[in-house]
């Protein structure tokens, strides 16, 4: 993991077209500023961990589904 130190209004670049800057440090809060491309999505990880929870309950309902269906 790298770890850097930005204050506000510092920037973080990761490759040609990401970009995160510190819009302001409150306490222990740091509000993030995230510019990409549409493409690449971005989520809280809590919210990414959730996603992926729900993508595969939802495989394998599928899967069960499709074993049912060989048993006919």
């Amino acid at each position: 993991m790298l770890v850097l130190t930005r204050k506000t209004g510092e920037a973080i670049q990761i490759g040609d077209d990401i970009e995160i800057t510190v819009v302001s440090i409150k306490g222990d809060q740091v509000k993030l500023g995230i510019n990409a491309p549409k493409h690449i999505d971005i989520h809280r990880k809590e919210v990414y961990l959730s996603i992926l929870e729900e993508n595969q309950s939802a495989a394998v309902e599928v899967k069960d589904v499709f074993s049912l269906l060989k048993e006919s």
